[in-house]
């Protein structure tokens, strides 16, 4: 029950599926929604690939809407709470400032030029990679659409654990201090069932899965040597940014493999 409960925590904060429920944020349950983060982001996933095969398969709409129905469900489903993060991180980020300074401008409600201007790009370059992945879409995407939120939750989970805190108080602090040593075992039981369903879905579907897992890697390191320079640690904006650029870059390796590997 409490790796239940702990997914529906992170369905409830992470999501706005509507989870009509009082759930127990002690450190059992927290503990175990961290573990539980790649299934929240495989279920994203899975309404993306949905919503994707339901428009192309059941309804005499284009692609370009097909396309902008699975971009706006990216925003929908998250309830925004990601591209927050994202605003205020570009916002400190970009304000070359220190990072006590970057700190307190996170924490600032108002969002600034860098954020609005940060935004739009990432959401304009999702869009143009969902596009072109419909475009050329194979029965394969939907696998691998299925896989961008499951690997960018697997990332903001290893960054929690594996990176300090910059402030003591606020969501990303509260998760952080539930983690245990153990916490992240489960994640490469995870990996290695993805990967063999992939394997069973054919070789474009296990070459697609090993980019993105390599590149998932790549950012990891990126940014768990980048943060503390930067932010001086981990907060929830960072986090939240972590996911949407993770998952960004995953919907453009997802795009080029559609050019150079899976046509």
């Amino acid at each position: 029950m409490k790796w239940l409960k702990g997914l529906l925590i992170n369905l409830q904060f992470f999501t706005s599926i509507p989870i009509p429920i009082s759930l127990p944020m002690d450190k059992p349950h927290l503990e175990k929604a961290i573990r539980t983060f790649p299934i929240a982001g495989l279920i994203q996933g899975g309404i993306y690939a949905f919503i994707l095969y339901a428009f192309l398969e059941w309804t005499p709409f284009s692609l370009l809407a097909a396309a902008f129905a699975v971009w706006l469900a990216g925003i929908l489903l998250t309830g925004g709470i990601h591209l927050d993060g994202w605003m205020d991180a570009s916002d400190a980020f970009f304000s070359y400032r220190d990072q006590e300074r970057r700190l307190e401008i996170m924490s600032d409600p108002r969002v600034g030029a860098f954020g609005v201007l940060s935004v739009i790009v990432l959401l304009g370059a999702r869009f143009l990679f969902i596009y072109e992945i419909v475009l050329l879409s194979y029965p394969t995407s939907y696998f691998l659409i299925a896989m961008i939120p499951f690997l960018s939750k697997m990332v903001m989970g290893t960054l929690l654990i594996k990176v300090k805190g910059a402030k003591k108080e606020g969501l990303g602090s509260l998760f952080q201090q539930a983690a245990a040593k153990t916490t992240l075992s489960i994640y490469p039981v995870f990996l290695l069932a993805a990967a063999a369903a992939a394997w069973l879905a054919g070789y474009p579907a296990i070459v697609g899965f090993l980019f993105m897992v390599l590149f998932s890697i790549l950012f990891f390191v990126l940014l768990s040597r980048k943060v503390i320079a930067w932010f001086g640690g981990m907060t929830g904006d960072v986090l939240g940014a972590s996911v949407e650029g993770t998952e960004v870059l995953l919907w453009m390796i997802l795009w080029l493999l559609h050019y150079f590997v899976m046509g």
